[in-house]
């Protein structure tokens, strides 16, 4: 299902899915909603304009003692950061749009 930029993607038979490192909606900066067997939010993931994955906002574990918590993405490796207040609105925003969908 999609929502303006916003693709919502659930696995029906694995815990372990991951959102692809790239995507093919190259120029939109397309966000990707992992959600799991259960249809809660586990992740949302944005790219850039060149289709590469830039942050991930994980929603169902804790990261050094952080729930959620938000990886940033350089060549491929992740390092962690803190959420930001926007995106808080965002998780609500994403969690307002998958309640109505």
């Amino acid at each position: 299902m999609v929502s303006d930029n916003i693709k919502f993607v659930q696995y029906q038979h694995s815990t372990a899915a991951t959102v692809p490192l790239e995507t093919m909606s190259a120029g939109k900066n397309r966000v990707y909603v992992l959600l799991d067997a259960k249809a809660s939010v586990k992740s949302i993931t944005f790219y850039s304009k060149e289709g590469k994955i830039k942050r991930q906002i994980d929603l169902d574990h804790s990261h050094k003692g952080q729930q959620p918590h938000v990886h940033r993405w350089h060549n491929l490796s992740r390092q962690i950061a803190y959420l930001t207040k926007s995106d808080y609105e965002y998780i609500k925003k994403v969690r307002r749009l998958w309640k109505v969908l």
